[in-house]
């Protein structure tokens, strides 16, 4: 017979359990987060990202180069960093493109 008090104890703690998760998802999914941004700023602010990786993969080539650093392993990483975000980049603007084409050819 104390196995029904146990049982009843084990069944509340569930219960209390999944009720606090419960409201911990029902709180993150109450607020929505809002953009702030317009998609103008977002664009122009990749941009910048991308010209700076470009900046610093220039500087790193010069230093590398003139012989002011040896590290040949943060180098590869910076070109390759520099390198993605400019294909990135390129894919971007080509699908920006071609849907721009695609809704200039639509009938009106």
């Amino acid at each position: 017979m104390a196995i029904m008090p146990v049982a009843m104890n084990a069944y509340r703690t569930a219960i209390n359990q999944a009720q606090a998760i419960e409201g911990q998802v029902a709180k993150g999914l109450a607020k929505p987060q809002a953009h702030k941004d317009s998609f103008s700023s977002v664009i122009t602010d990749s941009l910048k990202k991308v010209n700076d990786l470009h900046e610093q993969k220039v500087s790193m080539v010069e230093d590398f180069a003139s012989g002011k650093t040896q590290n040949v392993h943060e180098l590869m990483i910076t070109l390759q960093k520099a390198g993605l975000a400019m294909n990135m980049t390129s894919t971007v603007r080509n699908k920006v493109l071609d849907a721009y084409n695609q809704l200039i050819k639509m009938p009106m």
